[in-house]
């Protein structure tokens, strides 16, 4: 996800898009640890996903 689409999403959409993510992520890591992913950079994407859903709240939350 790129930082404008993020930018573009109402705070609560972006809450609810990190909450899956997140889950995501969790499911990618126990998968990866059951039997190798075919694409384990996967893994690299959601986190920076993550990361910046995380920041884009984090400045909405500074700028109030």
């Amino acid at each position: 996800m790129k930082i404008n689409e993020i930018r573009e999403l109402s705070t609560q959409d972006l809450v609810e898009r990190l909450e899956g993510t997140q889950a995501k992520l969790q499911q990618l890591k126990l998968t990866h640890a059951v039997a190798p992913l075919e694409n384990p950079s996967q893994i690299k994407l959601v986190r920076r996903d993550i990361a910046r859903m995380k920041t884009e709240l984090r400045q909405r939350e500074l700028n109030k």
